[in-house]
């Protein structure tokens, strides 16, 4: 048994936290680990339990409507730093975009290539056509259907009806807007802790496999005895502050 301590809020006091010995298997062929050590299943619950001691949870939830989380997930993504996605929505909504009217595709293009200042110097949004697209999409769409409610996988299956709202995206929306646990966001973070931590099988693809993959991550949460929705949000943070690290050991694992 393996016992490590986390401050409860700002302290005095620490709260136990307990696993199995290193040496156990979680899974099969995936053991738990050290707590200390970067990156195992221990060092994952421990990081994922931490934070809830101290009362600094991770909040997944950007828009206040379905419709506003939708378009930010959208705006998000593949080769958009976060931070960029967020101000890019920041600056439609500023503009009122998601106030349930049918905007023309081509002002959203304009308000899109708009620069925004970011920490004080310029940027420009990329991808504003192919972006403005799926967002008039998406607009259209949500005020005129009903999306199901009553699960992540049932509502991100109704969003996959979208232009630009694949199982990653669709998925990402549904999980930020119900706090659902029933998905997983396979974004490059989660693949690479389950190439480093050895629970998710190296052999599928997101492209080919992703709800195999999906099922092994959520098999993986349920046996740390974590929130999955949690635990990829604590990866997620912890892949993008220590990049460089993450990088470093993934030449060390790779043959």
């Amino acid at each position: 048994m393996q016992v490590a301590y986390a401050m409860i809020g700002s302290g005095p006091d620490f709260a136990e936290i307990r696993c199995p010995a290193a040496d156990v298997e979680l899974l099969p062929n995936v053991k738990w680990g050290m707590f200390e050590a970067t990156y195992t299943p221990a060092n994952w619950l421990y990081l994922v339990e931490a934070r809830k001691h101290a009362g600094k949870p991770i909040n997944n939830k950007i828009g206040s409507t379905l419709l506003e989380e939708v378009c930010a997930c959208l705006l998000g993504g593949y080769g958009i730093p976060a931070y960029v996605g967020l101000a890019a929505f920041k600056a439609l909504k500023d503009v009122g975009a998601f106030n349930g009217t049918h905007w023309d595709e081509e002002l959203i293009v304009e308000w899109l290539s708009q620069p925004m200042l970011i920490d004080g110097r310029p940027v420009k949004y990329r991808f504003a056509k192919q972006k403005a697209k799926y967002i008039a999409g998406a607009i259209e769409y949500l005020t005129t259907n009903q999306m199901p409610m009553d699960s992540g996988k049932s509502l991100r299956d109704g969003l996959m009806n979208m232009r630009g709202c694949g199982p990653k995206t669709a998925g990402w929306a549904a999980r930020n807007f119900l706090d659902a646990d029933d998905i997983a966001i396979l974004d490059i973070h989660i693949l690479r802790a389950g190439k480093i931590g050895g629970f998710l099988d190296p052999t599928l693809t997101v492209q080919k496999d992703y709800l195999k993959l999906e099922e092994q991550f959520i098999a993986f949460s349920n046996a740390l005895g974590t929130r999955t929705s949690e635990l990829d949000a604590e990866i997620w943070y912890q892949f993008s502050q220590y990049a460089r690290q993450t990088h470093q050991i993934l030449r060390e694992i790779t043959p």
